[in-house]
């Protein structure tokens, strides 16, 4: 049986975001749209931001002028210079380290790129430290100036970017239906054909179709990348993959045989069969593929809008301004979150082990796909000997749970600019209703009017109308009351969602009335 692995763990953190220091085999140098894989395909090169340059300058300069500092005077220029030129040094050799870089040129700021920025923070904060104890115990320097100065160039590193996050989503930009329904396909065989067919793939329909792993039996290619694609394992490992990809919100839709129908064993080709069976999932071979055409059209016949008869209204007018409060609010949140932060990253390290963070493919604001992210609450599907683990839910998990602490690694989606502190929730992209129009007009939120009004005892339907009704009459002084509400529930527990979901009939109001 194909269910049995010994690899899942590595699977498991390949999909969180970990690493592998395998070789590199078939890697290309372009940059490419792409499922969130950890292929590291670019060439270390010495490339930085302007800004960050700029700001890494500025930045200790500014932390010794809010302390006042002795050594700004004439007489004490010597320190200052010397502090000023070790953190600078310091923060740019963390800016390559953590390639900071990428988060301002090669993609829209997300939560990935602002924890890199942290971490390039702390380290150029470190370094700071220990070259100045070393050189001069740091003398005639405020100790709380190194603090000061991360502290101001966290704030100018994040903001510079979430600034500009900020001005691409204010581009009205229309986003084709096609990302709503993207086939997740799985390829198996890392040879020659697969690699120009990957390639062709992305060529031809790069919003329809994406391929995010490669599977192959021979042990030296597991860890290496494939057209950009990384081989997550053998065939064997099939099933255990499928499953936690489906985990983290991204379904599988078609396995392609990357040759003909003698590539792979006949015993092997009927399991692969029967799981595609089971989890009715389409099964292809590359060599009869020699038309594109047949997989780019069944995505588009699915993303054809339907039609309804139901009007749509503008959202309130609360929203032209609500990034701006909900960047500054969730900044101020994780400052003063930040000891619960590490309280739970450490005991969820100690519960779950590594990594802290689970993420899913979610849907945003105009149907754009981001990554939401969660702290874990759960063990691994398959253990070390490909065992199932029925017990997934850990102690400390479910307390989290109980709690929705595990929420709160959302706010730096939040920060980012992918969600916002109030909103509709966002679903899967298999879980959208049927009419999403109203809810994917505004930015998704980490709690809203539906989930304190029944939540999850409540039908879509009814969250659907809810969220319709949130979206034309949001303002302020709602979404305050939310967050009170949401706060008493944290406290409540379920009893109060049932006892709202049975008095869920008064609160809502016809999705498609206009706001008065």
């Amino acid at each position: 049986m194909l269910q049995k692995s010994n690899s899942n763990t590595w699977v498991s953190s390949v999909l969180m975001g970990g690493s592998t220091d395998g070789p590199r085999n078939f890697e290309l140098s372009k940059k490419t749209k792409m499922t969130r894989s950890p292929v590291s395909r670019a060439s270390f090169a010495i490339r930085f931001s302007t800004f960050d340059v700029v700001w890494a300058l500025i930045a200790p300069v500014l932390a010794l002028w809010i302390r006042n500092a002795p050594v700004l005077s004439l007489d004490g220029w010597f320190p200052a210079v010397l502090y000023c030129a070790i953190a600078f040094v310091s923060s740019l050799f963390a800016f390559l380290v953590f390639r900071t870089r990428d988060g301002m040129t090669l993609h829209l700021f997300s939560v990935s790129d602002a924890l890199e920025v942290t971490k390039a923070v702390l380290l150029a904060l470190f370094l700071t430290c220990l070259a100045l104890f070393s050189l001069t115990r740091l003398d005639g320097i405020p100790r709380s100036t190194p603090l000061i100065h991360a502290l101001l160039l966290f704030a100018g590193l994040v903001g510079a970017r979430a600034f500009g996050r900020i001005l691409q989503s204010e581009r009205k930009l229309t986003v084709p239906a096609t990302q709503l329904k993207v086939e997740h396909i799985i390829v198996i065989g890392s040879n020659k054909l697969s690699a120009l067919y990957i390639d062709f793939l992305r060529a031809y329909a790069p919003n329809s179709n994406r391929v995010i792993a490669v599977l192959d039996d021979r042990a030296e290619m597991v860890g290496r990348a494939i057209a950009g694609v990384r081989v997550l394992g053998p065939t064997i490992d099939l099933l255990p993959i499928i499953s936690e990809f489906k985990e983290h919100g991204i379904r599988t839709d078609r396995i392609i045989v990357g040759g003909d129908s003698d590539f792979l064993t006949k015993e092997a080709m009927e399991e692969i069969s029967n799981i595609c069976t089971e989890n009715e999932i389409e099964l292809d071979n590359v060599p009869r593929l020699v038309g594109l055409n047949t997989l780019r059209t069944p995505v588009e016949e699915q993303c054809e809008p339907e039609e309804t008869n139901q009007p749509v209204f503008p959202p309130s007018s609360y929203f032209r301004m609500k990034h701006f409060v909900d960047f500054s609010l969730s900044l101020l949140l994780i400052v003063v979150l930040l000891p619960v932060f590490l309280i739970i990253a450490a005991l969820v390290l100690l519960d779950v082990g590594y990594p802290i963070f689970f993420w899913q493919r979610r849907v945003g604001i105009n149907g754009q796909g981001f990554h939401m992210h969660k702290f874990r609450t759960l063990k691994p599907a398959y253990d070390d000997q490909g065992r199932s683990n029925f017990e997934r839910v850990s102690w400390f998990g479910a307390l989290l749970r109980k709690l929705r602490l595990d929420e709160l690694p959302q706010l730096l989606n939040v920060l980012v600019g992918d969600m916002s502190l109030v909103g509709p929730r966002p679903l899967l992209p298999h879980d959208q209703p049927l009419d999403s129009t109203m809810r994917l007009m505004v930015r998704p939120g980490i709690t809203g009017w539906a989930q304190v009004h029944g939540g999850k005892l409540i039908t879509p339907e009814d969250k659907n109308a809810l969220d319709a009704w949130y979206v034309r009459n949001a303002s302020f002084w709602l979404d305050l009351k939310i967050i009170g509400k949401t706060i008493l529930f944290m406290l409540g527990g379920e009893s109060r969602h049932a006892q709202i979901a049975e008095r869920k009939s008064t609160a809502i109001v016809m999705p498609f009335q206009p706001a008065e």
